[in-house]
């Protein structure tokens, strides 16, 4: 058996985990996967080449990087029986929190909440995919992930548009307080999927580490609002609000784009 280390730049929160574990599925010979999300580690457990693996990981530019590859004794690996609990856990906890800030957000007239609810949806397909596509046949996997990639697309171009709209014409300000509260109730939501799923890897990852928090894409993006928020008060200027909603929806297309890589 062999053990294979890298680092994963851009992982950071499990959402990409699961982007990772999917493309992995149908390579033969690996034998486990273990993700050490604080640190941007992934540790692969195989008994086939080195090569496979390498040119599944760069197709989804998450910046991977190999470490190291050792020959190792170890055969025998924990099950979690409790893992498809917890995505349907976690999936809830990000769709209700796409229907809520989706909501407030056209409430508030905020272009970055509604922008963060698509994130959240975002997340929503890939715990979905990971649900209903992993162990099933590699042509229903390709065409649910190729929906979901290109339905997140749609929106998030729309959401472009909405954008452009808005700075262009007369629109009221949005309500700074209102981004400010559904921002932080969204972080405690993102804060609760990442340590839910951190803690069924090991009894030593029980507690929250704040690494594993604050390196999260997803806590940055509400911390993004909150400030955004705070300056669309102080400069009584719907821009901040608007650039911080053009920078999510970037960052729903590029998750997108990763989406549709499981489709090839």
């Amino acid at each position: 058996m062999k053990k294979s280390v890298f680092e994963i730049t851009q992982m950071d929160c499990p959402s990409e985990e699961n982007l990772i574990r999917m493309k992995l599925e149908g390579v033969d010979g690996i034998a486990n996967l273990n993700f050490d999300i604080p640190n941007r580690k992934l540790t692969v457990y195989h008994s086939g080449e080195i090569g496979p693996i390498e040119k599944s990981l760069a197709e989804l530019n998450l910046g991977e990087k190999k470490l190291s590859t050792s020959i190792t004794d170890q055969e025998e690996f924990e099950e979690h029986q409790d893992q498809k609990k917890l995505l349907w856990m976690v999936l809830l906890i990000n769709f209700f929190f796409f229907l809520l800030e989706m909501t407030f957000g056209l409430i508030s007239k905020s272009m970055g909440l509604v922008a963060d609810s698509l994130d959240m949806l975002a997340d929503s397909f890939v715990y979905g995919i990971s649900l209903f596509a992993v162990g099933a046949a590699i042509h229903r996997k390709k065409r649910i992930a190729s929906i979901a990639g290109y339905f997140q697309i749609v929106l998030a171009l729309i959401g472009f548009v909405e954008v452009l709209r808005r700075f262009l014409g007369s629109e009221k300000l949005p309500d700074f307080q209102t981004m400010i509260w559904v921002s932080l109730l969204a972080l405690v939501a993102n804060a609760l999927c990442l340590y839910l799923l951190q803690k069924s890897k090991t009894k030593e990852e029980a507690h929250m580490k704040a690494s594993m928090i604050f390196t999260s894409n997803d806590v940055i993006i509400n911390a993004g609002v909150i400030v955004a928020a705070l300056l669309v008060n102080w400069l009584n200027s719907s821009l901040p609000d608007l650039l911080v909603g053009i920078i999510v929806f970037a960052l729903v297309i590029q998750g997108a784009f990763r989406i549709l890589k499981l489709a090839k």
